[in-house]
């Protein structure tokens, strides 16, 4: 009678079903293989690697200017001629797409680790092909239609790159743990000199980046200035619609220092505020006069802009996801307001508020094209308003302006020479944040020339600014940044260095240990799946990979406690092979499957 002993138990390997399921589709144990990845699926992990990294970027960019996503839609309404926000939905989007990057980048790194061959989906594929592609259009884009936006990565960097630096050293030395098993595994000794360089080179250029890294908020407290001074953006337009008396009401109740206005002028000479060049996105004028929507606002009578309602878009649009926070009361005044006149703006705010005033030029065939500047400053003068709380922004005119009301603060929208600056008696800079540098910034403060930049809405960008010395900033957020009481972090340079170099070491002490433990974790011998080896040994190798495997197929039966029969371990090269073939032929045990070898145990045993 002949007794059947199994050569192996193979346990149910639920994650590693899943592991090589998920990535490459490969569900059953005969569909995975311990053999070296082809270089073809090494280029895919390259391709997916450096997509992770693009998509990241992307990711940390987008996330970063959401301080001027108003700008972004505003932008897009005047190319596209509607008003829609898809800010958010581009960070929905990208924050999706770098997830699912993110999880099959894990997934390769975990193929690594346990040892399994790399075969990417070719569905992963097309998905790992069209989010590339389309990163690299979105970035493209925005590199020729935003190019100044930019700059807000290079200033993000300044806030977020001493914590970034430990995210990185992090992420490095968990890294380290894959990293030292392949030297570890590497045959060659040629191998693990360029796994060690390599890896080494990048780590010492890690622990060296702080070198390069410059922030205003590294700094010592009793160095901090004063808290930048704030003012409302065309009033409080998160909580109100913008550029109306409840806008204007909302931002003096924060007892802000000033308010921004646009002001346009009617076609019967009347000044008011509005920053469109026409009515369509902040007025119902589609609705109740569709003729005249497309008409720019200037060249309107102030009777009919009376008539239009300027509160309803702002309910319906909702710009900046906030109208649903309005109280019920603040909900029906916002649905019933209207065009905001200069006059109006003038009476609340006096007294109470300095006014940085924008005028906005009508069209050429405008009655008062030449003489808007006049009947505006006559507006001013007239109402009684101080004269130094007025911040004149216009360049038109400046001479004669300077004459009719010289209590005006000059203001200039751009950069010049501070000499050119000092002849025209300018007292004020209004720039935008990212057109200014920290040096830039004390040279003007030395000249006694003060810097307001708009628009700042971010909490961390406000903090930044503070600690680089602005004195004011424009802001659509100003109810939020009135209550930020300090920077959200500020850091003097001794502490800041111990950090660093404390996390420098604790990282190169786990990275060291990491690679002691691996090397002696996997430089002895072994284990190896017996069931693979014979699969392994079916397809045609050299004599000596041969002998290699069946020696390490019997001490693998060996160690698991199997006996294994003196004629097996003894037979020859061929007799093996044919053996390896014979059971791993659809004439095999269960029709070729692998699942269940057996050996018969000759001599009755």
């Amino acid at each position: 009678m002949v007794r059947h002993q199994p050569l192996q138990y193979y346990e149910p390997q639920l994650c590693l079903s899943c592991l090589t399921g998920i990535y490459g589709c490969r569900w059953k144990r005969y569909q995975r293989s311990h053999d070296d990845t082809t270089p073809w699926e090494r280029l895919w992990f390259l391709l997916l690697t450096f997509t992770f990294g693009l998509t990241l970027t992307w990711l940390y960019f987008w996330w970063e200017v959401h301080n001027d996503y108003d700008e972004f839609n505003w932008y897009l309404y005047n190319r596209m001629g509607y008003w829609s926000d898809w800010s958010v939905p581009i960070l929905v989007t990208t924050a999706t797409a770098f997830t699912y990057i993110a999880g099959l980048l894990v997934l390769a790194l975990c193929h690594i680790v346990v040892g399994q061959q790399m075969n990417l989906h070719w569905l992963h594929k097309i998905g790992l092909v069209v989010i590339l592609a389309s990163t690299v259009v979105a970035m493209s884009a925005v590199a020729q239609l935003w190019e100044d936006e930019w700059e807000v990565l290079l200033i993000s960097l300044q806030g977020t790159s001493p914590f970034l630096h430990l995210g990185a050293l992090a992420a490095v030395t968990m890294l380290s743990w894959i990293v030292a098993g392949q030297f570890a595994r590497a045959e060659r000794s040629s191998s693990q000199v360029t796994i060690l360089c390599t890896f080494f080179t990048v780590v010492f250029a890690l622990y060296l980046a702080p070198l390069t890294i410059s922030s205003p908020c590294i700094m010592e407290k009793k160095d901090l200035g004063p808290k930048p001074t704030l003012i409302g953006h065309r009033g409080a337009p998160m909580l109100a619609p913008e550029h109306t008396l409840m806008s204007f009401r909302k931002a003096l109740e924060q007892k802000l220092y000033g308010i921004q206005a646009d002001v346009t002028i009617s076609l019967d000479g009347v000044p008011f505020l509005m920053h469109d060049t026409t009515l369509r996105r902040t007025t119902n004028v589609e609705r109740v006069f569709p003729e005249l929507a497309r008409r720019p606002a200037s060249m309107l009578n102030w009777t009919v802009l009376q008539r239009l309602n300027a509160g309803q878009w702002f309910l319906k649009t909702d710009p900046f996801w906030t109208a649903s926070s309005l109280s019920p009361s603040d909900h029906r005044e916002a649905q019933n307001q209207s065009i905001c006149s200069l006059d109006e703006l003038l009476e609340l705010a006096k007294g109470n508020a300095t006014l940085l005033l924008n005028l906005r030029e009508p069209p050429r065939d405008h009655p008062f094209r030449s003489s808007f500047v006049n009947v505006t400053l006559e507006t001013l003068l007239r109402s009684g308003f101080p004269q130094h709380q007025v911040m004149w922004l216009p360049n038109r005119q400046r001479p004669f302006v300077r004459k009719v009301a010289p209590g005006f603060q000059q203001t200039a929208g751009s950069k010049e020479a501070v000499a050119s600056l000092k002849r025209g008696h300018i007292q004020r800079l209004n720039l935008r944040y990212t057109q200014v540098s920290s040096q830039e910034l004390r040279d003007y403060a030395s000249w006694n020339l003060s810097v307001n930049l708009y628009t700042v809405n971010a909490p961390w960008l406000f903090s930044l600014l503070w600690c680089t010395g602005v004195p004011s900033v424009t802001s659509d957020n100003s109810h939020t940044l009135s209550q930020v009481p300090s920077p959200l972090w500020i850091m003097p340079p001794e502490e800041y260095c111990l950090m660093w170099v404390t996390a420098d070491l604790i990282s190169f002490t786990l990275i060291v240990g990491i690679f002691v433990f691996q090397k002696w974790r996997l430089g002895g011998i072994r284990s190896y799946n017996p069931e693979q080896i014979m699969l392994s040994a079916a397809v045609r190798r050299t004599s000596r990979d041969v002998s290699i495997m069946k020696e390490k197929l019997i001490f693998s039966e060996i160690s698991d406690g199997v006996e294994v029969s003196d004629e097996f371990s003894m037979c020859s090269d061929s007799s093996y092979d044919t053996y390896a073939n014979s059971t791993a032929t659809p004439g095999g045990p269960r029709g070729g499957s692998s699942q269940a070898k057996t050996l018969t145990d000759r001599g009755g045993r």
